[in-house]
């Protein structure tokens, strides 16, 4: 059985516990790691959506990179990228239309969400279970 990551906007909170947790999951040579997680301000009072990575069917961040370091792992269910590949020229990040490949200057290194493995642990750490990690059935 797979596993769907699921975003409830409306019981966002824009607390930014996801981002936290994380940051700090990504965490390398001491430094924590940019977050693949951002809630936006939805521009009315009390409204946030969480931007994650939708994992999409025919992700445009895979066919533009020209070196083709971002993958589907089959193990995670997520696309992944391959660093010792990537070239950092930034194609995916433009290509992306929700804005999940990002830049992370402090390690020098494109990134997007990898579902933490399999257990995303923004989800384990969302107060208001706004992001969940559930089984499906396919």
């Amino acid at each position: 059985m797979n596993s769907r990551f699921i975003v409830t906007p409306i019981l966002c909170t824009g607390c930014r516990t996801c981002e936290l947790a994380c940051s700090f999951t990504h965490a390398k040579d001491g430094k924590v790691g940019r977050s693949r997680i951002y809630p936006l301000d939805g521009g009315f009072k009390d409204l946030y959506v969480p931007v994650v990575c939708l994992q999409c069917e025919d992700p445009a961040c895979v066919k533009s990179c020209l070196v083709d370091a971002i993958y589907f792992n089959e193990n995670t269910g997520a696309y992944e990228i391959n660093t010792e590949i990537c070239v950092r020229c930034m194609a995916c990040v433009a290509a992306c239309p929700f804005g999940c490949s990002l830049f992370d200057t402090q390690q020098n290194l494109v990134i997007k969400c990898d579902l933490c493995g399999g257990d995303p642990v923004c989800a384990h750490f969302c107060p208001t279970k706004a992001l969940t990690y559930k089984p499906i059935a396919i």
